[in-house]
């Protein structure tokens, strides 16, 4: 019986809870990127003009991505040295509880500057438990994954992040049609309250969670007492691959904060129409996200990411323009083009890719600063296109340069990588890495085979 089984955790148990994680985590997170863009220019920055009123509220929805790479290196040290396990039960605590503070909080008009203040600490503490929830369940699933559907498996993780997107989304929908006064004065609370929810069912699923196998026999032969240390000492060149890969997902905050208030605040669309382009193209990437894996499992990781991000990237000028038309048929078909089907494939790649750029004893590190940094500058993405954007409904022209370029970047970072997709777990924890000087004191790892080096 092999230890997968002994543990009884087999690979798609595993990918399972890894999903039902992120789904929980992301219902808080992507609620607040909502009221951001709906809401908390008015209830929080009432005193300010309409448009910088819109651009301290998304600024407020980047400022987590502030303490994100931050909170890497805890989140890494954390799971790479006791396990993944511990790292997903404390990062569904700190984002249920920080969001259903939110919830509770005074507004501007109780209590002055105070309310933004403590908005944006606890958006802080979100951006904390984000730091290392998908590097997290990303590392559990590769771990526990079968070899040649490592990819499959991993994608759940995305699969989750997606679902976790609708369920915010879907949450906004009744509340965000009540009267503009019972929206600001208590309606937005109700998603972030329902965050009590989401933390007991996110303990209760974790809590059953074991660390992989491969996780063990690291542990078993002794992890690094710093492995960040040995991380950034032989790694450097893949965390900075990773971290230039991740600028993709600027098309994801884009599309999910700065194009909502550009079509609300801007163009002047239906709010409610709006949120169900979220919805629709989401549902959509359910079934894209785990289709493009699949095919990366067969032909490798890297065409099919730089295929998303390049594609993704363009397509973001279809999106837009169709918004500034005003033609809801046009918006939801270029929304579910871009963001559902072409984003889906780096998007359902990327969590095998990068975890198989790195060794198991620094593995849940290399993804989760390499992410966190990359997702730091996508993060501010919403608030670096409310400042670029021209007046009026042509204004989008500029932040759609910014998106594409941002892709480019990825794209050539991912070009330059290893390509993993065939190649044993053991033996990518086997490979000495090029940067290194000599090997650990402690190790004595054995040589690459001519397979292990592509």
């Amino acid at each position: 019986m092999s230890a997968d089984q002994a543990s009884g955790k087999t690979p798609r148990k595993a990918a399972l809870a890894s999903w039902i994680g992120s789904v929980l985590e992301y219902y808080d997170f992507f609620i607040y990127g909502t009221a951001a863009a709906l809401v908390f220019g008015k209830v929080f920055f009432p005193d300010s003009d309409p448009a910088t009123a819109t651009l301290l509220s998304l600024a407020t929805y980047g400022v987590a991505y502030v303490a994100r790479p931050i909170g890497a290196f805890f989140m890494g040290h954390l799971g790479d040295r006791y396990g993944r396990k511990r790292v997903l039960m404390f990062t569904v605590t700190m984002m249920g509880v920080s969001t259903f503070l939110v919830g509770c909080l005074p507004t501007y008009a109780d209590i002055g500057v105070w309310a933004p203040v403590l908005l944006v600490t606890l958006r802080l503490l979100q951006g904390l438990s984000a730091s290392g929830e998908q590097a997290g369940a990303n590392s559990l699933s590769l771990e526990h994954a079968p070899e040649h559907r490592r990819a499959f498996y991993t994608s759940f993780t995305l699969g989750g992040t997606q679902t976790g997107l609708i369920i915010a989304t879907a949450a906004w929908l009744p509340i965000g049609a009540l009267p503009e006064d019972q929206l600001l004065s208590w309606g937005w609370r109700i998603p972030f309250w329902l965050s009590a929810l989401v933390v007991v069912a996110g303990l209760l699923i974790r809590r059953r969670l074991d660390d992989a196998p491969a996780f063990g026999q690291t542990a078993q032969d002794g992890v690094e007492r710093i492995p960040v240390a040995v991380l950034l000492r032989d790694h450097r060149a893949n965390v900075l691959r990773v971290t230039f890969g991740a600028l993709a997902s600027t098309v994801s905050t884009i599309f999910a904060v700065w194009a909502l208030s550009f079509a609300v605040d801007t163009v002047g669309l239906d709010k409610t129409t709006m949120l169900w382009v979220a919805i629709v193209t989401n549902v959509v990437a359910l079934i894209a996200i785990p289709a493009w894996a699949t095919l990366a499992d067969r032909i490798g990781r890297k065409p099919v990411f730089i295929f998303g991000a390049l594609g993704s990237g363009a397509l973001m000028f279809a999106y837009l323009a169709a918004i500034a038309s005003g033609q809801y048929a046009l918006i939801f078909l270029t929304a579910i083009l871009m963001s559902g089907i072409v984003y889906s494939a780096q998007n359902g790649v990327w969590p095998a890719l990068y975890g198989e750029m790195f060794p198991t004893k620094v593995r849940l590190s290399g993804m989760a600063i390499g992410t966190q940094i990359g997702f730091a500058i996508g993060g501010f993405a919403p608030t670096a296109a409310a400042a670029i954007a021209g007046g009026g409904s042509g204004g989008w022209v500029p932040v759609a340069a910014y998106v594409l370029a941002f892709s480019v970047l990825a794209a050539i970072a991912i070009a330059t990588a290893r390509e993993t997709a065939h190649v044993p777990m053991a033996e990518l924890d086997q490979r000495q890495p090029v940067a290194s000087p000599r090997p650990l004191a402690t190790q004595q790892q054995p040589r690459p085979t001519r397979a292990s080096v592509t």
